[in-house]
């Protein structure tokens, strides 16, 4: 159920409180966007980004199409910097992102696996005309689930439906649950490859998923990772306790580095 362009379109409502991209920012006509306007793709909050993770622009003139990827921005592999026919692309850092997609008030890519962590600049170009260089920082990781609504993160029952209120998981049942910003993996993924093979969190001894803030018994992770075949694509495996509380907080990173608070996975 899960493909590679699901991710491309992946918008969780409107643009973000305090986007309002101002007149004086640039001219009338060319992209404008704030730092403010940009977000994490898969928790749409700002202020949370890492290399090998998702970001979303919002704003105006970003684009003069809309456009997902699509198979044929995809040669041997590799990700596409600029998504055939929309003459717009992103720097992240210096280095070109990877293009998911454009539309004229949002955009979505990947940022770079060959950046590291610190203040880096956002700018995005359309038809050569340049927005403002925002400044952004990354870190290490920057742990985010993918969400189905602002509340609800996607899940899937192992390999098959999807997990929601009306078919919710059960405890003791393995649930798929997708992220972003996990960090690096061994072996290293390749930056602007999709991944041919699963590859396990280098940091997997510290990763945890909590439940309702108590964290599962690491046991009950059976895999935390990079998705074959989604560059920037993390899946965790996990069995749910068998005292899996209804509806819990889910959350997951290492440590005191967690994903926002306040989403939920289905459970009854």
């Amino acid at each position: 159920m899960v493909t590679l362009f699901f991710l491309a379109a992946l918008a969780l409502g409107p643009l973000l409180a305090d986007s309002t991209c101002p007149l004086e920012v640039q001219p009338t006509g060319a992209p404008c966007y704030t730092a403010a306007s940009i977000a994490n793709a898969a928790a749409n909050v700002a202020g949370l980004y890492s290399p090998n993770s998702f970001l979303t622009i919002y704003g105006t003139n970003l684009s003069y199409v809309t456009k997902p990827i699509g198979p044929g921005d995809i040669s041997a592999g590799q990700l596409p910097w600029a998504l055939t026919g929309t003459e717009v692309s992103v720097l992240v850092g210096g280095i070109s992102a990877y293009m998911y997609y454009v539309s004229p008030n949002q955009v979505n890519v990947l940022i770079p696996l060959l950046l590291t962590p610190g203040p880096v600049t956002v700018e995005l170009e359309n038809r050569s005309v340049f927005g403002p260089a925002v400044q952004i920082t990354l870190a290490a990781a920057a742990p985010a689930l993918f969400q189905s609504d602002p509340a609800t993160v996607i899940a899937t029952h192992g390999n098959g439906p999807l997990v929601t209120a009306d078919s919710p998981a059960v405890p003791g049942e393995v649930v798929v649950l997708y992220a972003t910003g996990l960090g690096e993996t061994a072996p290293t993924a390749i930056c602007g490859f999709l991944p041919e093979m699963a590859s396990p969190l280098a940091d997997l001894a510290d990763f945890q998923v909590l439940l309702n803030g108590t964290a599962v018994d690491p046991h009950l992770i059976q895999y935390a990772g990079q998705a074959p075949g989604f560059a920037g694509l993390f899946q965790i495996n996990l069995q749910l306790p068998a005292n899996s509380p209804a509806n819990p907080e889910i959350r997951i990173g290492f440590g005191s580095n967690l994903s926002p608070g306040q989403r939920f996975l289905p459970v009854q």
